[in-house]
């Protein structure tokens, strides 16, 4: 593994302020949040905190908004969501920049950027296709109208890790729809989601449309108990998806909620064994430093292979360079924080001392010139116990564990062994294998000799623990539309 020296261009000057209708709101109180830049441990800026206060104003500029919006043509609203692709597009490099400032992803992987702008280009062309439908009725020839319409005003949640993509994949099909958006980033990453809302206003849609409010726990809560809320996207952890569930009951407020994984790795014994090993090293331990929902931290390896794919696998993830996230060079990073160093190495520690699995490579924090940033070293244990906390745990670090099976049957039974179900994986070159494992996988998305290449036009979402409800394509689409019966007498 190779170092990068660290630079960093400067951050926006703070207090950076929440974004409600048109204006910068910087005094709150609920105070400001001193951001730090995880690949130094420095202060990067403040960030001004949304309270309920600030939430029930938010929600009001959305409603005003929203009528203002769905007043307009179809035509107009589809054309100004392609002019705000279009802004997105002419601003692709700030984006990736204010991600790695937010969360210190390298900028090779800060490509939710793109996947911004390509979620907006393809639900505007959702907003002038027809919605409905109409049906006969038995015994009548009445006319039966079947229509979908929006919300009003929706809560946004995104989590730390992904606020672009959580613009692209659900506050963009949100206007397509009709409805207008309270997001919320977190606050340990509103940089980003902050200029995406800026940049809402300069491509003329209405003032109020889209509003940004960065806030910690009580804020979030403030806005999904508030009963201007119709419906609340959620993306995050289990744990806080159960109190957003809880405090959406007391207005029956419908929740979507997209949460974490353990997402399985099966490598059969025909796989392309270089392609799998470079796809497994990026998929898991390297993208983003491990901190995804889709990140492929169980990997499933057949006994024949077991010992060639290893040595591949960790080839690839000793090749990796670590260092400067702002180097387009540098393929690892840092994770979010101190806390997130002691939990990923607790975990692994409580592995090795509890000999749940041989540890491979890794399982240190990165010192010298990195000493100062939260870098965790890229770490694989293998021969782990799948009943392990390690193997059933989200660990939500660069962190993975290698286990062996010896059939297909096995393989399956291994791979639906957690309490998850987002994504799995696998590699194979039997067409036949590809599609019967596949079927009994239980996931919301298998990949299959590639990586989690989300597009616009796939639904996406888990089974189990890993959430209900979809983004992308036309299911993800309907998440924020609500069905109304229209029964009009004909005789």
């Amino acid at each position: 593994m190779t170092a990068a020296a660290l630079t960093r261009p400067a951050a926006p000057p703070g207090p950076v302020g929440l974004l409600i209708g048109s204006d910068r709101i910087t005094a709150t109180s609920a105070g400001t949040h001193e951001h730090l830049y995880p690949a130094t441990g420095a202060p990067n800026t403040t960030v001004a905190l949304a309270s309920a206060v600030e939430i029930d104003l938010a929600v009001t500029e959305a409603a005003r908004a929203q009528r203002e919006w769905v007043a307009l043509t179809v035509d107009r609203r589809r054309d100004l969501l392609i002019d705000l692709a279009d802004v997105v597009g002419e601003h692709l490099d700030e984006l990736a920049a204010l991600n790695v400032h937010d969360y210190g992803v390298p900028v090779s992987y800060a490509g939710t950027a793109l996947l911004l702008e390509r979620f907006l280009r393809h639900y505007a062309g959702y907003v002038d296709k027809p919605h409905g439908l109409s049906t006969p009725v038995h015994g009548s020839f009445d006319v039966n109208l079947v229509e979908r319409e929006p919300y009003g005003v929706v809560g946004v949640i995104a989590p730390w890790n992904g606020a672009l993509a959580v613009a692209g994949s659900c506050v963009a099909p949100a206007l397509a729809a009709g409805n207008a958006v309270v997001f919320k980033p977190s606050d340990l990453a509103p940089l980003a989601a902050l200029r995406f809302g800026e940049l809402c206003l300069e491509a003329g849609l209405p003032a109020g449309l889209v509003n940004v409010v960065p806030a910690g726990p009580d804020g979030g809560d403030a806005l999904v108990r508030h009963p201007g809320i119709r419906k609340i996207h959620f993306t995050g952890g289990g744990t806080t998806a159960r109190a957003v569930i809880r405090s959406a009951a007391t207005n029956l407020t419908p929740v979507v909620a997209e949460l974490g994984g353990k997402s399985a790795n099966i490598v059969f014994d025909d796989a392309d064994l270089d392609a799998a090993a470079m796809l497994s090293a990026h998929q898991g331990p390297l993208m983003q430093s491990g901190q995804s929902c889709a990140c492929a931290s169980r990997l499933l390896v057949h006994d024949s292979v077991y010992d060639a794919f290893t040595e591949r696998f960790l080839a690839v993830v000793g090749a990796a360079k670590v260092g400067d996230p702002f180097d387009p060079t540098v393929g690892f990073g840092p994770v979010i924080n101190e806390a997130a160093v002691d939990r990923i190495l607790g975990a692994v520690g409580e592995a090795v001392d509890g000999r749940a699995g041989e540890l491979l490579t890794g399982g240190h924090r990165i010192g010298a010139e990195l000493a100062d940033g939260y870098y965790v070293e890229p770490t694989v244990l293998g021969n782990v116990d799948n009943s392990s906390n390690l193997a059933q745990l989200e660990t939500f670090g660069p962190v993975v564990s290698i286990i062996r099976f010896s059939d297909e049957a096995e393989a399956v039974r291994l791979a639906n062994d957690t309490p998850y179900g987002l994504n799995a994986f696998m590699h194979t070159r039997d067409l036949r294998r590809a599609h019967g494992v596949a079927r009994r996988l239980e996931a919301g998305s298998v990949w299959i000799n590639t990586f989690s290449d989300m597009a616009p036009q796939g639904p996406y979402g888990g089974y189990k623990q890993s959430g209900f409800g979809r983004t992308g394509g036309l299911d993800g689409l309907n998440e924020f539309l609500q069905i109304k019966n229209v029964r009009i007498a004909m005789g």
